[in-house]
């Protein structure tokens, strides 16, 4: 009976001593650290996991970690919105910046759009967040991102929210950083998109990758947006184009009479604000909303520098407008859906 215990106790402790090295072996030696600015990881390769693993960029599954670990690709647009270009400041070395009076006051540091990423109050620091004092560098608004397929220019396959300066340059959440979206690279249509504004599309694809690209939509002598006057020169500084501006309802047109017509969001919006007590189409309020215009956080509907005429005069600067109701023409989206 004594010795069938001491074999007992002796098989235990090999098995406990056996398993203790299983659990520390590797099965191979090579390997790297793999880093995307947030996550490290470090790994060799063979090296056994339990269960599948994906923070969205860097997915392990079950046994061995898997070969297509994307870092994401990198991308620069630069893009102007005609709304905050359109009697911009003319002080000195401001003449062919947009305003970004949103950013003083009314800017949210949370995204409109459906990703809700959020910054820095720091980032709308004035001589922005990299706090070099360059003006241009100061954030004008959130903008949204969007890669297409390659073969489907109606299929997003990535995107997010970024941030404008006042140059037209589209930068990371940082206020610096260019845009970074987790997605592998290859040939994408890029299009970018505003809560008031028109969106637009590249008309060709673009060789995306960890290499930074840079998108360029506000060349007026080398245009590269996808429909007919997708863009508009009106109001821009010299060789600038723009994303038409006015589209209050947000929806693809901007009207300035007739039905859908985004004039009654601004009027809609006086009239129903909580200080118009006296229901005066002369009222005007301070918010961050789509009724702003011109991106100076005033929304007006009547009296001088309102919101509506310069829907009007958006909309009667079509080179497309010649008809017998200019005050009735649509100005459309040039997105391939719209079609």
């Amino acid at each position: 009976m004594s010795i069938g215990k001491s074999t007992l106790i002796m098989l235990l402790f090999i098995t406990f001593s056996y398993g203790q090295q299983l659990e520390r072996e590797v099965i191979g030696s090579a390997g790297e650290t793999l880093s995307n600015g947030s996550v490290m990881l470090n790994y060799t390769v063979g090296e056994t996991i339990v269960g599948d693993i994906s923070n969205g960029t860097i997915s392990l599954s079950q046994g061995f970690h898997n070969g297509y670990i994307s870092l994401g690709i990198k991308i620069n647009p630069v893009v102007f919105l005609q709304g905050a270009a359109i009697a911009r400041s003319m002080a000195s070395g401001e003449e062919n910046l947009m305003r970004d009076d949103l950013r003083l006051l009314y800017l949210p540091t949370t995204s409109p759009y459906s990703d809700a990423l959020t910054c820095s109050i720091s980032v709308f620091n004035t001589g922005g967040a990299s706090g070099t004092g360059l003006v241009q560098d100061d954030i004008v608004d959130w903008v949204w991102i969007e890669l297409r397929d390659e073969t489907n220019n109606e299929l997003v396959k990535g995107s997010r929210s970024a941030l404008l300066q006042r140059d037209g340059d589209v930068v990371d959440v940082d206020g610096v950083s260019n845009v970074q979206i987790e997605i592998s690279s290859g040939n994408y249509y890029v299009a970018v998109k505003h809560r008031n504004h028109l969106s637009v599309m590249t008309a060709n694809t673009f060789a995306l990758s960890e290499t930074v690209a840079i998108v360029d939509f506000t060349d007026a002598n080398n245009q590269i947006t996808w429909g007919s006057n997708a863009q508009s020169t009106f109001g821009m500084p010299s060789g600038i184009v723009a994303m038409w501006a006015g589209n209050t309802n947000e929806d693809v047109n901007t009207v300035y009479l007739g039905s859908s017509n985004d004039s009654n969001i601004v009027k809609d919006q006086v009239l129903a604000h909580s200080g118009n007590t006296s229901n005066s189409n002369l009222y005007s309020f301070n918010d961050y909303t789509a009724a702003d215009v011109n991106l100076n956080g005033l929304i007006k509907y009547q009296g001088s520098g309102n919101d509506t005429n310069i829907i009007k005069d958006i909309v009667l600067s079509h080179p497309d407008n010649t008809g017998s109701s200019p005050n009735l023409y649509k100005v459309k989206e040039q997105l391939p859906e719209n079609n």
